[in-house]
């Protein structure tokens, strides 16, 4: 008897990367610290240091930050009449936290869609 092809859609390796699990069970955590990747998956065994996500998480995470954020600020009265140095301070520390929450969770989006259309980056 022929086994069934295990079933990977971009949809699942989406939701399971972007709460930073493993894709492939859903069980296990997919990071060992902030960014880190695990080898392997403690749940399913699942190799997950074949992924490569290299530079794609930070590219989107400064297009939604970008787009999210700054695009708006155009648009904001008190950018153009508060004190710059208040709008520089509140700013910076909004995108700086915004883009170091964001990245750990578009990374594991990245990888999450790796898993599903088996792509392990140049492998």
């Amino acid at each position: 008897m022929i086994p069934a092809p295990e079933e990977r859609s971009v949809w699942l390796g989406l939701r399971r990367g972007l709460a930073g699990k493993c894709p492939s069970c859903g069980q296990s955590k997919m990071f060992s610290s902030y960014l880190k990747v695990l080898p392997k998956c403690a749940g399913c065994g699942h190799a997950l240091d074949q992924y490569k996500a290299d530079d794609g998480p930070a590219y989107f995470t400064i297009l939604i930050v970008g787009h999210g954020m700054l695009a708006p600020l155009l648009f904001v009265e008190a950018v153009r009449t508060w004190p710059l140095a208040w709008v520089t301070t509140i700013m910076v520390t909004s995108v700086l936290g915004a883009s170091l929450t964001l990245l750990p969770i578009v990374k594991g989006a990245f990888v999450g869609v790796q898993w599903a259309v088996r792509d392990r980056g140049g492998v």
